[in-house]
């Protein structure tokens, strides 16, 4: 492993970014399947989040990456080289944990250079690097002190140097924020995010936030029951997902019952609507609307009828009842939606295309 100086702001980044490819990974935990053939490919340099609900297998694909997890079939390549019998300590890459890990004996640099101390790095060659990377994170200051002296922002700004410090050529990061009060998730957010494209390393960002994947990485992979459902650059996830597990847990959607048309299209409550690809081959299809695209507007016979609101700041999400007892939502600018009080009707306008046609739920018994 080079023994070169992490690049600060401003320097060229390395080259060493790779490649990392999950082939039809498998793992097992009793009658749990936590990975069900998973494929995956995280490009050179880009930050690639990993986005599910709990149990989705995201934390186990990183672990079995870093090494601390086995596998019972398929293959982890990091540029081409299959690395799953390769021991953890020489896997070339850093990792940083929900807890912050650090040692409570050591101080912030010695936390830092911890890693270089096991590889035989002289002392000297130690701190001046542990210096440097803590100069990286904005915390030079803090070098003395020890972690029950800092804050919960500032030990993972501390985890995240020492993750850094071997110069690994793949980063991972495990729900890394979310021990973090709001302000200070926001800031480390940010912060990772500057760090990360500044030293241009691969990084793996395994998160159940979708604020915190959308407005990070290049791209997210949405993973479910241990398979991936849809990898792809957040605007497109967002505005174009594949399947309704994605259109609705990344973001707020709603379900809406409608008809085919014989020209392919649906019909909701009355209008007709034009759909991209093919319908469902059969039975009862619901519409899925993100609630910016919906319009109310105050009507005095409407159809719809207000019965919750949330104040969001400049927008106002109301939620308005059809007489089927359907619920949608709208996010509308707060001035407007002050015309449209509790229990008052609205007349309910819907884009032009759906977000994504799908089949009706089976009603639970």
């Amino acid at each position: 492993m080079s023994t070169a100086t992490l690049p600060l702001a401003g320097d060229t980044a390395p080259s060493t970014s790779a490649t990392v490819e999950f082939r039809s990974l498998r793992r097992q935990f009793g009658a749990t399947t936590a990975l069900d053939g998973l494929d995956l490919t995280v490009r050179p340099g880009e930050l690639l989040a990993l986005l599910g609900p709990s149990g989705c297998g995201k934390t186990t694909a990183l672990r079995i990456l870093a090494g601390f997890e086995t596998h019972d079939s398929g293959e982890v390549l990091v540029d081409g080289e299959d690395i799953t019998r390769v021991p953890a300590h020489r896997r070339d890459a850093g990792m940083v944990f929900q807890s912050y890990s650090l040692f409570p004996h050591l101080t912030a640099a010695d936390n830092v250079a911890f890693g270089l101390r096991m590889r035989g790095v002289g002392k000297a060659e130690r701190l001046r690097r542990a210096q440097e990377l803590l100069e990286l994170v904005g915390l030079p200051q803090r070098a003395a002190h020890y972690p029950h002296q800092l804050s919960g922002g500032q030990q993972q700004r501390i985890a995240l140097a020492r993750a850094l410090a071997l110069q690994p050529r793949v980063l991972l990061l495990d729900e890394p924020l979310s021990a973090l009060d709001a302000k200070v998730r926001l800031a480390l957010r940010e912060e990772i995010r500057r760090l990360q494209q500044e030293l241009g390393i691969t990084t793996l960002f395994v998160t159940h936030d979708q604020e915190e994947a959308l407005s990070m990485a290049d791209r997210v992979a949405v993973l479910r029951a241990g398979r991936l459902e849809q990898c792809a650059a957040p605007s497109e996830l967002y505005s174009r997902p594949t399947t309704a597990f994605v259109a609705e847990f990344v973001g707020t959607m709603s379900r809406l019952p409608c008809t085919r048309t014989a020209d392919g299209g649906v019909e909701v409550l009355g209008r007709r609507h034009p759909v991209d690809g093919a319908l469902p081959a059969d039975g009862p299809l619901h519409v899925l609307v993100r609630p910016e695209h919906v319009r109310l507007a105050p009507a005095a016979e409407g159809p719809a009828l207000v019965v919750a609101a949330a104040f969001l700041g400049a927008v106002t999400r109301l939620t308005v009842r059809l007489p089927d007892g359907t619920e949608v939502k709208s996010d509308l600018p707060t001035e407007a939606a002050a015309a449209l009080p509790l229990g008052s009707p609205a007349a309910l306008t819907l884009p032009d295309r759906p977000v994504l046609v799908d089949r009706a739920p089976t009603p639970q018994p």
